[in-house]
């Protein structure tokens, strides 16, 4: 066996060995927590527990409250008269998420799910990037669903304690009351926490796609060949598929729910006999902030994926032009190629770099109004670039649900259809037009 063989078969050994999941590995923190939300299906046993807290969390206990805590017979206060939408409306979003990352950790593992046996391949940036965006992962979990919850549980202890005499109850008020309460802050807790997961986790895989595609705009500030662009561009296009596909039918239905829930919540507040108070009302208004905030996250990811991935067309297209410019000094058909050297396309003068100043953080990374160096078109001719420009406007890569892309544009046109609906049930209801 000759050396090139060996260390070609000491690589793949390497790279094998990177994808090989252990205790102590990156996800560490990731399988702790998926174990104590018992999410975990690795084993028959996790797996029985796991859709038995389910049941009990997100059916069960919903169910009996709303059916045996309905309190027709309490004061205004503590009468739940929107408690059936609250329900139903956390109940079918922590269904679909729980239903949605069952089926992505038992199909592709966590470490393929999140592309960590993909990370052998990027450079050192995107892999510490990557990393320190899963350590913040949970902790920016806890900063959503934290808020919700305390707010949830001041809510609850006041209904119960001020309610006693008139809550339903079993044997000592007391007992039965604080078990009533805890069961029906587990409840909101796991339902929460589970809708929050599934967002932060796409979130996560977003992020991971932004680093690599920061990482290859740097392509086009070194001497590259048109070969591997593309190459790597491909590669790019394939994993945006890859989560589209895995993806889309959440949320697709994340949409039609959380719509059709705040649907419901208007339509049943806007009634000429509802009395809408903070005591009545206020968890109906906590539940549609939270599940806001979770298509929030996940319109915000792909959106901003995409629009970065699209960015790229525009990068190319500068860089061609700012290479032909340079290089334009025959006219034989074919395009010479520019000298090498570390200046710009255009000096920039004291004028334009106050102008980068005033843009600051306003500028894409990506699609910004810096001029291209020269050298990083040096080897390669007008044809080339040209090509590889055309490739890049007519192959736009982003996130796609059932072959629509998520840009700003289908966040745009999802608003207005979503405003119009609203005024045209506000104007049905309470004659707003």
């Amino acid at each position: 066996m000759g050396d090139e063989d060996r260390e070609a078969l000491l690589s793949r050994n390497t790279k094998f060995t990177r994808c090989i999941s252990h205790a102590q590995d990156e996800l560490q923190s990731f399988r702790s927590y998926l174990r104590w939300m018992c999410v975990d299906q690795s084993n028959v046993w996790t797996a029985c527990l796991s859709w038995s807290m389910f049941i009990l969390f997100a059916i069960v206990v919903p169910a009996v409250s709303h059916f045996l805590l309905a309190c027709s017979t309490c004061d205004s206060k503590h009468s739940r008269p929107f408690d059936v939408v609250v329900q139903l409306s956390l109940s079918s979003v922590a269904t679909l998420s729980f239903v949605c990352l069952s089926s992505f950790v038992r199909k592709y593992g966590l470490r393929r799910f999140l592309f960590f046996d993909k990370l052998v391949d990027e450079s050192e940036t995107v892999r510490n990037g990557y990393t320190g965006q899963l350590n913040r992962a949970l902790k920016l979990l806890s900063v959503f669903v934290v808020p919700c919850f305390v707010a949830e549980s001041a809510y609850k202890i006041w209904w119960y304690a001020s309610g006693a005499s008139q809550i339903p109850f079993l044997g000592n008020v007391y007992v039965s009351d604080t078990v009533a309460c805890i069961m029906e802050l587990c409840s909101w807790l796991y339902r929460t926490a589970l809708i929050f997961l599934v967002c932060i986790l796409f979130r996560l895989i977003c992020y991971l796609q932004i680093l690599r595609l920061q990482d290859f705009a740097s392509v086009f500030q070194v001497d590259s060949d048109v070969e591997s662009v593309l190459s790597e561009h491909l590669r790019i296009r394939r994993h945006l598929r890859i989560i589209s596909h895995r993806y889309r039918a959440f949320i697709l239905w994340a949409l039609i729910l959380i719509t059709g829930s705040q649907f419901a919540s208007l339509l049943i507040t806007t009634k000429s006999s509802a009395d809408v108070n903070i005591y009545k009302a206020g968890e109906l208004a906590l539940c549609s902030i939270t599940l806001l905030t979770g298509l929030m996250i996940l319109m915000r990811s792909a959106t901003k994926i995409t629009h970065k991935a699209q960015s790229v067309t525009c990068l190319a297209a500068k860089w061609h032009v700012c290479a032909t410019l340079e290089s334009f000094e025959g006219a034989d058909g074919e395009t010479p190629r520019a000298p090498v050297d570390n200046g710009l396309v255009f000096p920039m003068g004291a004028g334009e770099e106050s102008d980068g100043e005033e843009a600051g953080d306003e500028e894409d990374d990506l699609d910004n109004n810096k001029l291209i160096p020269s050298y990083a078109y040096s080897t390669i001719s007008f044809q080339k670039r040209q090509a590889l420009v055309t490739y890049f406007e007519n192959n736009r890569a982003g996130i796609t649900v059932f072959g629509f892309t998520l840009d700003r544009t289908t966040l745009h046109t999802i608003f207005g259809i979503e405003l119009s609906l609203v005024l045209w049930l506000l104007g049905k209801t309470i004659g707003i037009s």
